[in-house]
Parts: C-alpha cells; structure tokens; sequence
C-alpha cells in the first residue's frame, strides 16, 4: 500500500482535544473512516477527541468538517467549532470575526484575546421535559440530567447506560450531568462517537445552560461553566419558543504540529 504524508496540526478547548488538518486542497479522503479512526487513536496514533477537516466554502470564510474518533463523520462540535477558529485564525483567514459553514449551517464566532474564541451557536426550539431529564439538539443531540451531587456519578458506567438504552441505542445521544451551584455550573458529558467520558463538550455545555436556564428560570445573561478539562461560559436569551442568541466562549489552544506517515 502507497505511504502518504499528512500533516496535521492538535488543538484542545478546555481539554477536548481534535487533530485539525488543512484540507483547503482536497488531498485528505474525508470518506476513509479507518484512516481516521487511525490518526484519533491515543496509543497508535495521533490522539484526539475527533479530526476536523477544514476546507473552502464558497459561502463563508471556511467549511469544517467534523469526525468523531471512531472516524465517521458526525454532528456539530461546540469546541471543536472553537478551535478550528482559532486555527483559520493561525491561517490568516481572517482577523477577529469570522463565519463558517458546519453540518448544523452557518456560524459566527470572535478571535479574542489569550487564544479565548467566542461562537455562536444554533437557536434551540425543541426541548423535551422529561422525568428527570431535558433532551434537545444543540448542534447534536444530549440528553442533560442535573444532579444534586456530581462527584457521585460515574459517567462512563451511568452515561453509557443512557446512550445505550431502548431509546437512544439505534442513533446515539451524548448525556452530561450538570450541578447548578450559585448561579454556576459544573459539567460532566459522557460522548457518543468517542464512547466515554470527555474532559469537556461545548453542545453539552450549551444544552446544559439551556436546561439550567429552565430550572432556574432565567430568560437571559450567562453561565460560568466548568469542566473537568477547564472553565466556559454560555451566553443566551429566552425566545417565544426556546432560546436564541446563545453563544459558546471559552479556551482554543494550539498543543504542536508534526507529520504522520500512513
């Protein structure tokens, strides 16, 4: 089999970690799933949370492509959203707003200052009130519990049961527990794609302020947010018919960049 080189670039926000590659020229084959899942692998490959392909897009400053770990292509990632701002940033694709095209369409975002990124997200309409739970899509789907003390949950054994079960087993969810203390909250996500435990996910972290937002009946302002990873914040308003206005602020760091022989 032909050898290729590829090179890549690794970011992480608030502890997510993706492996971005520039594929403004079309060599990378979004469509090889074992290729992928490959360069995400921890132990033979790379290592990442999920692979971002960014290319161009006639409409906007860039497309992102998202893929989950197990190398298929997957729903909008919050951070990961953050952090290939903060690449095309690197780029000189822009200066400090932007828009780009993603799988949910189009978003906004703002190059801060101390490698902070500031993205808007989705508007929210269907939210599900359900026996102890809140379910509604951000970007991707999550099921959002708040707990009373979430330094008891096991995540990976409790959230795996959920993303597991009758309901959701067929298509997947993410689930995130969340703490609200006040005013502030504390996120734990559990992550379909990666199957396990994230050190943070930015659609959870909004579903999670959407939900908190309901609990405590707040119609606006912003939720500092943290993460096993590090600290976020979301911004929204209360609609006629869910939320808008919500925004996703928070860390983009570049971690190295290398090549890989595959």
């Amino acid at each position: 089999m032909k050898q290729m080189r590829v090179h890549f670039y690794k970011y992480q926000g608030a502890g997510n970690d993706f492996v971005i590659i520039d594929n403004r020229d079309k060599l990378f084959d979004g469509n090889n799933v074992e290729l992928i899942e490959k360069l995400c692998d921890r132990r033979f490959g790379i290592g990442g949370d999920g692979l971002m392909l960014l290319e161009e897009d006639e409409s906007s400053d860039f497309l992102m492509r998202y893929f989950n770990a197990d190398g298929r292509e997957a729903s909008m990632c919050g951070n990961g959203g953050r952090c290939i701002v903060a690449f095309a940033h690197r780029l000189g694709l822009f200066n400090q707003s932007t828009q780009f095209m993603a799988v949910d369409g189009l978003h906004d975002a703002i190059m801060c200052d101390d490698a902070i990124v500031d993205l808007k997200m989705i508007d929210v309409e269907d939210i599900e009130a359900g026996q102890g739970f809140y379910f509604m899509d951000t970007g991707s789907p999550h099921y959002v519990r708040i707990v009373n003390d979430i330094s008891s949950i096991d995540v990976y054994n409790d959230g795996r049961a959920i993303r597991y079960n009758e309901r959701f087993k067929e298509v997947g969810t993410n689930v995130n527990f969340v703490q609200i203390v006040d005013g502030a909250l504390t996120v734990y996500t559990y992550e379909r794609g990666v199957e396990d435990e994230t050190l943070a996910c930015g659609t959870g972290i909004t579903a999670s302020a959407i939900a908190a937002a309901i609990v405590e009946e707040k119609n606006e302002g912003t939720f500092p947010i943290k993460a096993k990873g590090g600290d976020l914040e979301v911004r929204f308003q209360k609609a006629d018919e869910g939320f808008n206005n919500i925004w996703l602020k928070g860390p983009a760091t570049f971690v190295f960049e290398g090549d890989i022989e595959v």
